[in-house]
């Protein structure tokens, strides 16, 4: 149905009165013909028997629409949007899960019904190799169109959103708090650009604060929007987990990056592995598995800048010389004698160290012990 901006008033009045859950507000809207503006004309003793004592209460002391359109005028010219479910625009998606959310509140616009959306989550305290795996894949999802969703989250999820972005692609990051506070505050650089070329999202009303008790309804709508949930490292008792549980309850494809046996960040995706997950083998592997799967979707329009990695960016702004020993290095820290014996005979000692040095000068490779080198990115 096209909700009038009227209606979406009066949707906004009752969404805003605490106490009152999405089930809630169905259950009265049932009883109004799903017309919002009867529920607020209802006389209000006749709610009693509908609602819960606290509820009832709740309701009781309700502002007035009056006092309410002042506060829904603010959020308008704020610039942020609501969507109804019931209304055209409201996520599909979101339509065929539980307890969908009544009112979704955006910045920017919402995902591309149509297009292919991949949830990219993982651990805040990821490695390098994760963050290298999360910013390869955001990169290539990016740049062939397909929508990356995840909550904004340290780690993970906000690497995986700046390299999609970066790439030319579209992203949408899922809050835990309005969509007016950016949570966490060190990805401020990723909120402003979502908000101009990806949309933020939320269940909450704007001026929500971020709290714990918030993050696992927040996920169900990252799941919800997503055609495939990826992991990319998560522990083995992960909150990154209740996404994925939430995913598979929805009928979602789950995918993970497997990781060593002794690495703890890694005991959660290999746990899902062994669970039956699907298995992200590189980025290109995985789209030609997620078009295979969802053939009704499409990908965007991105940059199409083809299957280049990281790896190979890097190595483009490199020497020769430079380029076999970053090839020559991987994520876990080897000796320079290791090193040495991946390298070609006439490559000496001494020019092995020298270009180990200058690499670590442009960041491309860490020194986490004497003698010992791992690729950084």
């Amino acid at each position: 149905m096209n909700l009038t901006e009227d209606t979406n008033k009066y949707a906004y009045w009752l969404y805003r009165i605490p106490g009152l859950g999405s089930k809630t507000i169905e259950t009265m809207l049932s009883y109004c013909n799903g017309d919002v503006i009867n529920v607020y004309h209802t006389p209000k003793k006749a709610w009693k028997m509908v609602l819960e004592e606290k509820q009832y209460k709740l309701f009781l002391g309700a502002e007035g629409i009056e006092t309410v359109e002042e506060e829904y005028q603010k959020m308008q010219e704020a610039g942020i949007r609501m969507v109804v479910r019931g209304e055209k625009g409201y996520p599909s998606r979101l339509e065929k899960i539980w307890d969908p959310p009544y009112v979704l509140f955006y910045v920017g616009i919402l995902p591309e019904e149509e297009r292919l959306s991949v949830a990219l989550i993982g651990a805040r305290d990821c490695s390098t190799y994760g963050s290298y795996v999360a910013e390869s894949l955001g990169a290539y999802l990016g740049q062939n169109g397909v929508q990356v969703i995840s909550g904004m989250a340290r780690g993970i999820d906000g690497i995986g959103q700046r390299a999609a972005l970066d790439a030319g692609g579209t992203s949408f990051a899922v809050l835990g708090c309005g969509v007016d506070i950016c949570y966490p505050r060190q990805n401020k650089s990723i909120y402003d650009v979502l908000k101009e070329r990806g949309g933020v999202l939320s269940s909450y009303l704007p001026g929500t604060m971020a709290k714990a008790q918030h993050f696992p309804p927040r996920n169900r709508i990252v799941s919800a929007l997503s055609d495939a949930v990826v992991v990319v490292e998560a522990r083995e008792k992960s909150g990154t987990l209740i996404t994925v549980d939430m995913a598979l309850e929805q009928g979602k494809d789950v995918y993970v990056t497997p990781g060593r046996i002794t690495d703890r960040l890694s005991d959660g995706c290999n746990r899902l592995l062994e669970q039956g997950a699907g298995v992200v083998l590189s980025p290109k592997h995985f789209l030609e598995e997620l078009l295979k799967n969802h053939g009704d979707r499409r990908c965007g329009a991105g940059r199409q800048m083809g299957d280049e990695s990281v790896r190979g960016k890097i190595q483009k702004k490199l020497s020769d010389d430079l380029a076999q020993v970053y090839d020559a290095l991987d994520f876990s820290p080897q000796s320079v004698d290791a090193i040495m014996a991946k390298m070609p005979e006439a490559y000496g000692c001494a020019k092995l160290n020298a270009s180990l040095m200058q690499l670590c000068l442009l960041d491309y490779v860490g020194q986490p012990c004497a003698g010992f080198y791992t690729r950084k990115i």
